[in-house]
C-alpha cells in the first residue's frame, strides 16, 4: 500500500501514544487486565499521580482505555484496555522488539568505538 507523506496519519497515531508514561500503561492492561488506581502507581514507581491521572484521562477520552466506577466507600475505579484499544498490541509489540534490537545496536556500537 502507498503511503503519500501529505496524507500521513503516524502523526494522529503518535500524538495518542506520546508521552513516556501511555506504552507502559498500556502494557500492563494488555499483558496483566484490568487494574486499579493503585495497582498501576505501584507497577511505575517513578509516575506521579498527577501525571498517572493525566495520562489515563487521555487514555479514556480516545476510547483506549475505560474507567468504572464502582458505586461504593471507598470508592473502587478501575481501568481497561477496550477492545479498540485492544489493535495497539501489535503496534506496542513492534516498538518493543524495535526498541531492544536499537538497544543492541547501540551497545554494538559502542564497543566497537572503544576497541
Amino acid at each position: 500500500m502507498e503511503k503519500i507523506p501529505e496524507q500521513c496519519r503516524v502523526e494522529d497515531a503518535l500524538s495518542i501514544l506520546v508521552g513516556k508514561w501511555k506504552p507502559i500503561i498500556l502494557l500492563h492492561l494488555l499483558q496483566e487486565g484490568t487494574k486499579r488506581f493503585n495497582e498501576l502507581k505501584r507497577k511505575m514507581p517513578g509516575i506521579t499521580q498527577k501525571m498517572l491521572t493525566k495520562q489515563l484521562r487521555e487514555l479514556e477520552e480516545e476510547d483506549i482505555i475505560e474507567r468504572t466506577v464502582y458505586p461504593q466507600v471507598p470508592p473502587k475505579v478501575e481501568y481497561s484496555i477496550t477492545e479498540y484499544g485492544r489493535g495497539l498490541e501489535p503496534i506496542l509489540e513492534a516498538m518493543h522488539e524495535w526498541g531492544t534490537k536499537h538497544t543492541l545496536h547501540k551497545m554494538n556500537k559502542q564497543t566497537e568505538n572503544s576497541s
